[in-house]
């Protein structure tokens, strides 16, 4: 299950709109298959080029499914939700089996902050830390293999070159 919040939601206001969002979404054995099409996405690091393909998640069903119930990610392999415009974001592990590093990635085309290791099921959000355009989910501990840190630029369509 993955939120997307504007503006300043209370912790009461959040957990009843989790918990409206996990009512409406519903089985999750159909959400166990890659949702479509794969995109490259790479990211310039300190120790160079870091390539994935990635799902895209545009729409408020597949943001809300996300990477829920898959059993496994390959290392090069990742989801990327993508925003219309900037905003801040959480995101939760509720349903999700495997750990995630999650990392936010800021209108620029940065990466604004990770989360690394992401806890299986666990229901605390896990805030953007500010104004985002996209967020990339990969595999957990695959950030810290590959070097990926605050800063660091995001290759791919959404995001301005330069």
């Amino acid at each position: 299950m993955r939120v997307a919040l504007t503006g300043g939601f209370r912790r009461r206001e959040l957990l009843a709109g989790l918990v409206g969002l996990t009512v409406s979404a519903g089985g999750g054995a159909a959400w166990a298959k890659p949702a479509g099409a794969l995109e490259t996405l790479e990211i310039i690091t300190s120790k160079g080029r870091a390539r994935f393909q990635v799902e895209i998640a545009a729409t408020h069903a597949q943001q809300q499914r996300g990477l829920m119930y898959r059993t496994a990610l390959a290392p090069d392999r990742g989801m990327l939700f993508t925003y219309a415009k900037p905003q801040s974001a959480a995101f939760w592990m509720k349903n999700t089996l495997i750990p995630l590093d999650i990392i936010y990635i800021a209108p620029s085309g940065r990466v604004l902050s990770i989360a690394r290791n992401a806890r299986p099921h666990d229901e605390t959000p896990i805030s953007s830390g500010g104004i985002i355009l996209g967020v990339l989910e990969i595999a957990g501990g695959r950030a810290a293999q590959l070097g990926i840190l605050p800063g660091d630029r995001v290759l791919h369509r959404i995001f301005p070159k330069g």
